[in-house]
């Protein structure tokens, strides 16, 4: 599996897998007797409501009344009787399977159900049931009792999440055949969802806070799985997928004057195809030694054969075959040993012996590509840099920020200015940058600024004040589904929703549980990524110091190493594992009738090439780790300190060139401080750094003479930037704007005595505000004796 001649994978990178993919991924195979439950339950109630009838022999009118008398029975006291019709309302969103013939027809059923329930205000009556399950203290109580967790004891959550999730999966996917009155839906769905009406809180920040219970261990039964797929598909409903992004990116530029982008990032990437893995010394030997054996046969003298250059990339690997007596000492001989928790097992590092690839034509090898793929970029601060040098070199002094005063430089420094400034590129965030440090400057001048009312500005408004446990609670979780994580005591049970109550006594069963558990982690894993990498990409859209903020706190919380530690794995095997069963997937086992089961069939899997939802995560992790350390030294050196190279350049052995891409971002950025012995031994990396990655002019990232790869004080750099952060932060979110100018109040009883305006609909959300502000905060009594 992690052999050179991995096969160029065909992935196409986007928001999501195929809609039937994802609605599959919902359920666990150990849920799959529940889809008979909620079947039973449904046809129980509709034959005694509609004589004679099937649901899909109805009229819309007919549907709308039946629903109604359902949606009447979620007022009952009776949990048992709530529960019931709770799942007949699941089966009307799972696409009444038991009247269609196809999973095309439970598809079409499946949106046609979740329209119609969503027009009725259905989720508006399980965001009620919800929020009664999340307060439930006994289910908690109760929980935390049990020694072991199992589904029993998320039964009701897990039916409330599953029918949220497939309304807002259905509503959320676009189709062209859609009609009018559903597109209509899919907006008011949104608005809803971003904007609350009777709470102080969008529907994404419930979530956030379900993960935050779950995570501190009050509320161990929360079906994480199902509220992490349902907050990824939340925010990309809400706040908008990557091409909407990219669409929203260029529609600011042109309201900020700014020149139009030089390309469609999305579409070159597309376009793009992969290179080939670094060469194996191995390969090499066997190359050499069927050479000389053919120029013998041939009767020719036989020469020295000349090494490949590209070969040489090798040389940091550890080879299974070489001694340690050899007499070439590697630079990263202990790549392993680094700061990670968690080191590599002895039986992933196998013994690979790749195949002799066939000789290529001679044509092949001296093609080169016709252009870069990429515009290369400039920043202002790259033409200061310039300049300053220039000038200290032919004049002696400088003249600060000033790029326009060239006099007294040689020829060929004005032509030199003039191309970089031909290939200036000015980001969003540099004149946010400019705008906030106009704000901190002339405060009074400038007045209030205008913030605009977007999705993204009332998440990350209501997001602020417990931003970083939201971080923190979402890596615990990613660290506890990392394959390369081990089983601790202390670390979080994330199988609630997926162990059974009774556990297998056959070797089939245990077959079935290990793959059903395996899935469900690398499920968890594509949600947290999706979710973390729409977050960074929004926010950063919307203010560079809402996405550093963010950035910082996982930062802080140890997101760097944590990521470095799930790819330090066999990266081969987790993107080309077969951790499903496809005829268990839904819709498929709703309509097909089960073959019999074996311990061969659960061993071979599906045909696929690869895995789409690890490839997938593997991509959004990258994109995550490259969102934290560009422009940042400090961060830069951290994965110099944890020894990513060798870790990174494993991951180049997968085709495909998106990831490949992002693996080559990741290794130029700390190219300059991995030494010369290293670029030299890895010449044929570095290649295919230059003709994939983008191009910074005058960017010396190949030799290592920049002057930020001097080992200036780190701690300094992310101190600034936390500084600013917290000023922005305070100057657009505290209340009180002018606290600075307005006198203080000393008087405990005129204090006390004063009437605080509260915002209209604050008696909706008291209770929530109660219990999140005050109950459930710890009070630390003793702390009072230090007074």
């Amino acid at each position: 599996q992690g052999s050179v001649d991995c096969p160029n994978l065909e992935f196409h990178y986007g928001d999501a897998d195929g809609h039937g993919a994802e609605l599959a991924e919902l359920y666990s195979y150990t849920e799959e007797p529940e889809l008979s439950s909620n079947r039973c339950c449904f046809e129980e109630d509709f034959h005694a409501q509609v004589q004679g009838k099937r649901w899909l022999e109805l009229d819309r009118d007919q549907q709308k009344t039946y629903i109604m008398h359902l949606l009447d029975g979620l007022e009952v006291v009776n949990r048992d009787k709530r529960l019931r019709v709770a799942r007949a309302i699941l089966y009307l969103a799972q696409g009444v399977f038991g009247d269609c013939d196809n999973e095309g027809d439970v598809l079409y059923w499946s949106r046609h159900n979740s329209f119609l329930l969503y027009q009725l205000g259905t989720f508006t009556a399980f965001l009620e049931l919800l929020n009664m399950e999340i307060d439930n203290s006994q289910a908690c109580s109760s929980a935390l009792r049990k020694p072991a967790i199992s589904l029993a004891d998320s039964t009701e959550l897990r039916v409330l999440l599953s029918v949220m999730y497939l309304m807002v999966e259905n509503i959320r996917v676009e189709q062209e055949d859609d009609p009018p009155e559903w597109r209509t839906c899919q907006e008011t769905f949104r608005m809803e969802l971003s904007f609350p009406v009777h709470t102080e809180e969008p529907f994404a920040l419930l979530l956030f806070t379900m993960v935050i219970k779950f995570c501190s261990g009050h509320a161990p039964h929360f079906p994480m799985k199902k509220v992490l797929l349902l907050l990824w598909k939340v925010l990309l409903f809400t706040l908008g997928g990557f091409e909407a992004l990219q669409a929203m990116k260029v529609r600011k530029r042109e309201e900020l004057g700014l020149p139009p982008l030089p390309e469609d990032s999305i579409k070159v990437m597309r376009s793009m195809r992969a290179a080939s893995p670094p060469t194996y010394s191995i390969e090499l030997v066997e190359q050499q030694q069927q050479q000389q054996q053919q120029q013998k046969q041939r009767g020719h003298r036989s020469r020295r054969p000349l090494m490949k250059q590209d070969s040489l990339d090798i040389y940091n690997e550890r080879d299974p075959f070489k001694n340690d007596e050899a007499g070439v000492a590697e630079e990263e001989n202990d790549d392993v040993d680094s700061g990670i928790e968690g080191e590599l097992d002895p039986m992933e590092q196998e013994v690979i012996i790749p195949t002799i690839p066939a000789q290529r034509p001679l044509i092949e090898r001296v093609s080169f590509p016709k252009g870069l793929p990429w515009a290369p970029k400039v920043r202002q601060k790259d033409i200061e840099h310039f300049l300053e040098a220039s000038r200290n070199k032919f004049i002696g002094f400088t003249l600060g920020q000033d790029t326009e005063t060239l006099i007294g430089l040689p020829r060929p420094i004005h032509e030199s200015v003039k191309t970089l400034k031909q290939h200036k590129y000015v980001s969003i965030s540099d004149i946010q940058i400019k705008n906030e440090e106009e704000m901190e400057k002339r405060p009074m001048s400038l007045g209030e600024e205008e913030v605009q009312e977007t999705p993204c500005e009332i998440l990350y408004r209501a997001m602020l004040y417990n931003l970083p446990q939201y971080m923190i609670a979402l890596l615990k979780i990613l660290l506890a589904a990392a394959p390369t994580s081990k089983a601790k005591t202390d670390s979080i049970n994330i199988l609630a929703d997926v162990l059974p109550e009774e556990m297998p006594i056959t070797v089939l069963q245990s077959m079935k549980l290990g793959i059903d558990v395996n899935r469900h982690k690398e499920i968890i894993v594509k949600s947290i990524s999706a979710s973390l990498l729409l977050l960074l990409k929004h926010f950063k859209l919307n203010h560079i110091y809402q996405f550093e903020y963010v950035s910082q706190h996982l930062v802080f919380a140890n997101c760097i190493p944590l990521i470095l530690k799930f790819f330090n794995q066999n990266i081969m095997s987790y993107i080309t594992a077969k951790n499903s069963i496809s005829v268990l997937d839904y819709p498929h086992r709703t309509v097909c009738d089960l073959p019999d089961l074996t311990a061969e069939s659960l061993e071979a899997g599906d045909n696929n090439q690869f895995c789409w939802r690890n490839l997938f995560s593997c991509i959004n992790l990258l994109r995550i780790l490259n969102k934290l350390t560009k422009w940042k030294h400090s961060r830069t050196m951290m994965l110099v300190v944890f020894k990513s190279a060798p870790i990174l350049k494993r991951a180049l052995k997968v085709k495909q060139a998106m990831m490949q891409l992002y693996v080559l971002k990741l290794l130029k950025i700390q190219t300059k401080y991995l030494g010369r012995q290293w670029r030299k031994s890895n010449m044929k990396t570095m290649s295919a750094i230059y003709q994939k990655v983008r191009h910074r002019m005058n960017d010396d990232w190949a030799y290592g003479n920049d002057i930020d790869a001097r080992p200036w004080d780190f701690q300094a750099e992310e101190c600034t930037l936390r500084a600013n952060i917290e000023a922005f932060n305070s100057r657009r979110y505290d209340k009180p704007q002018d606290s600075e100018f307005a006198p203080v109040d000393n008087c405990l009883q005129s204090v006390l005595g004063q009437r605080l305006e509260l915002p209209k609909d604050f008696h909706y959300s008291y209770e929530l505000w109660l219990e999140r502000e005050v109950f459930s905060q710890p009070i630390h009594w003793e702390e009072l004796l230090h007074y």
